[in-house]
């Protein structure tokens, strides 16, 4: 008698958690020169300063080497363009935020209970979009890629993860872009900049919308 063929691999979730940390990685990165480095990292945070500032739309590459003290060559030797410096610049605060919620301390990182770390994931979001806000909006994806564009994916893959611990019986995918829709730069824009909202009304209101997902009455 023949052997029964092996059992077919389990299909793959779209973004599994050891990928989480290769998005947007520079290749040659490990490999740069110590003086490299630095001037690398320099010149990301004289451009975050100056997105926090003027907005990402007015600062130029000169502008930023300037401010960094290197030539205006390297940052374009670095980055090749301001989009390749802007793409540099969110791909650094993604990985750094990544990598705060994958394997930092409790309760953003792991340790605590599943509701805790929705709670802690949600206002650390809704912080740093604040901080950062002229730059995710220059980097807002189009119609088309709003939901598919990898860091989103990674976080809302996060998200439904949490919730399926937290409410496993709910439909926690469609949940996940619920929670997601909250904490849209667009949408932080509106109710901070355009609406007065102070932020801490939608930390609030965060909070608020975690304990009515995953609280007692939420269980069937």
């Amino acid at each position: 008698m023949s052997a029964a063929p092996p059992p077919a691999p389990a299909p793959q979730d779209p973004a599994q958690p050891q990928e989480l940390l290769q998005l947007g990685t520079d290749p040659d990165e490990p490999c740069l020169r110590a003086d490299a480095a630095r001037n690398r990292a320099r010149l990301l945070e004289a451009a975050a300063l100056l997105v926090a500032e003027r907005g990402a739309d007015s600062i130029t590459m000169e502008e930023v080497a300037a401010a960094a003290r290197v030539g205006k060559g390297t940052v374009f030797r670095r980055f090749g363009d301001r989009t390749g410096l802007l793409t540099a610049l969110l791909d650094h605060s993604e990985k750094k935020f990544q990598a705060a919620f994958l394997t930092g301390p409790p309760p953003l990182g792991p340790g605590a209970p599943p509701a805790e770390r929705l709670r802690a994931f949600g206002l650390a979001t809704l912080r740093r979009t604040a901080e950062e806000l002229e730059l995710q909006l220059a980097a807002e994806p189009g119609a088309g890629r709003r939901f598919t564009s990898p860091p989103r994916r990674v976080l809302r893959h996060h998200v439904t993860l949490l919730l399926r611990e937290a409410v496993p019986e709910a439909d926690c995918e469609v949940l996940a872009h619920t929670l997601m829709a909250q904490l849209d730069p667009a949408l932080i824009h509106h109710l901070i900049r355009q609406c007065g909202m102070p932020p801490e009304r939608l930390e609030s209101a965060w909070l608020d919308l975690v304990d009515r997902v995953t609280g007692p009455a939420a269980v069937r």
